[in-house]
Order: C-alpha cells, then structure tokens, then sequence
C-alpha cells in the first residue's frame, strides 16, 4: 500500500497505555455502609453533624470518591491512566500512524457516497477498554460499538494476524479497519437496530444466520471502500487485493472452528464461512455499487 506521507484522521483516540480500572464499593465499603448508616443518620438530625458530613463529603470530592457511590456500594469502570507517559515501539507507532491514515481513506470515502455522512472514533487501546457496549480485552479482537459509535483495536491484532492467522500484509490490516466502518454504516442505516431487536424473538440459530449476514454486509462494504479509495488516490499496489481476501478467508467461521477444535458446526456460525466473506468482499471491490450489497435479501451467500 502506498499510505506513507498521507493525511491521517483526527477522530482517534489514543488510549494506549491505559487500563480499564473498575472501582467497586460493594466489597470494603459495603461493609463500612451497614456500620456507618446509623452514625450517618444520627449525625444529619444535628447543626454540627451536618457540618461534619459536609466537611466529609468534601475530603470525598477532592479526593477523587464518589460520595453517592460510597453511600450506595454501586461501582463504576473508568479509564485509568499509567502514571507514565506511554511510549510504544517503533513498529507500534507507525501501525497507529498507519491506522489513522485507513480512517482518513474511509472518512473521504463515505463522505463521497454518503450524505450527512457522521464520522466514527478509532479507539486504539492496550490490552483491555471500557466501551459504551462494556468492557473487553484484546482477546475480543477488534469490534465496532454502535453506543459510542467507535471502533476499537488493541494493534496487537495486526501481529496475532500475521503470526496466528498467517494473514499478513498491511492491505490485510486495512480491511480488518475497513470492515468495522462497515459496522458504522450498518448503524448509520438502521441495520443494527434492526438485529437489537429481533435478539430475544427469534431462535439462537435464526439469529446466527442474521448475524452472518451482518458481517458478511460488512466485508462487501470494506470492498466498496477499497474499489473508491484506489479509484481517487491509487493507494493499492499490486498483491494488495490477495491480502485482503487471505485476511478474510483466515477469519472465516469454517476455518477457525476447524483449526479451533477439529470439527465444524455452520449452525454456530456468526461471521461466515471463508468462502462467503471473500465473496462478498470481492463483490464491493469489483462493483463498487452499494445497491448491491443487500446480503440480508439475497437467496444465496
């Protein structure tokens, strides 16, 4: 790919670095509530009580504690910062270089295709992060939040691709990016509303089958993405389009559950086989034609 020296996005979120800490008051300060409720109670019916609380929920304030949480032992996940500045490697770096510059070729691509196009947030994480859809490690692998409307990747995938799945080559990695934004036009137009509610009326099989078309909707969306991209800016070079279709076929359904366990269950599939993915890949590269990209429709995969 020639992406070197290109503009890169400014909707990325850089929190490398960070950890996804949960602090909980259901344990110590549980305990501490059912101990101090009675102090607490009789301490409000007084002038110099109310003084005293109040001089403790200050200290609580500055201190960084939730005083509602401290009084009703709830719990909340926060992004918390290491006391360092992070500083990833050089090969690290230039992925999230490169990462942004993908968005930046996404952003001008669906702006162009879509009207009132809204653009989403790259989170680039390490290890675990805590998203609108909940918290995930990187063992997650990549994945689009329709709450928050952002993509999430620990960068470490790029490695596990090309070492665990033999799928190297960053037009590889562009696809995996390309294909999340998938997942946010999906949003954009209504299709995962769509599935949130059909989830709990239909069967775990029927909405499995729903749920590959989804994703495989995604790989053809990535495809129509790079049919624009190398159309406007020549981005790809040759063998480009072979990395992106070996990524797909590496992260198919069939060939994961068999490498996985030894045997294939197609009722428990979810993103579709490794053929159906190149497939539809292929077809968004080749047409470019968003109208025919409707999977859910369509009587063969």
């Amino acid at each position: 790919m020639k992406w070197k020296g290109r503009r890169r996005s400014s909707n990325v979120d850089d929190r490398r670095g960070m950890s996804s800490g949960r602090r909980s008051g259901g344990g110590i300060n549980g305990g501490l509530l059912k101990l101090l409720l009675p102090l607490i109670l009789k301490l409000i019916t007084t002038k110099k009580g109310l003084i005293i609380l109040a001089i403790g929920i200050g200290i609580m304030y500055f201190t960084g504690t939730n005083p509602l949480q401290f009084l009703t032992g709830g719990s909340s996940t926060n992004q918390v910062q290491n006391t360092s500045t992070y500083k990833g490697t050089a090969e690290e770096n230039e992925l999230a270089e490169f990462s942004a510059v993908i968005l930046k070729e996404t952003e001008d691509v669906w702006n162009r295709l879509l009207k009132n196009y809204r653009e989403p947030t790259l989170v680039l994480f390490t290890n675990s992060v805590s998203s609108a859809c909940g918290s995930a490690s990187s063992a997650t692998g990549p994945f689009y939040c329709p709450g928050d409307e952002k993509l999430y990747i620990d960068l470490s995938f790029f490695k596990e691709m090309e070492t665990r799945l033999n799928a190297p080559g960053d037009f590889a990695q562009a696809y995996v990016i390309a294909h999340e934004v998938g997942h946010h036009i999906q949003n954009l137009m209504g299709k995962t509303d769509e599935m949130q509610r059909l989830r709990g009326q239909i069967s775990q099989k029927e909405y499995n089958q729903l749920s590959v078309r989804l994703e495989l909707q995604a790989d053809f969306l990535a495809g129509v993405w790079a049919h624009h991209s190398q159309k406007m800016t020549q981005i790809m070079e040759k063998g480009d389009l072979q990395e992106a279709l070996n990524a797909a076929n590496a992260i198919g359904d069939d060939r994961l559950q068999k490498k996985s366990t030894g045997r294939v269950v197609p009722d428990s599939f979810t993103h579709g086989t490794s053929a159906q993915r190149m497939r539809w890949f292929k077809k968004g590269f080749e047409t470019g034609d968003l109208s025919q990209g409707d999977t859910f429709s369509a009587t063969s995969l």
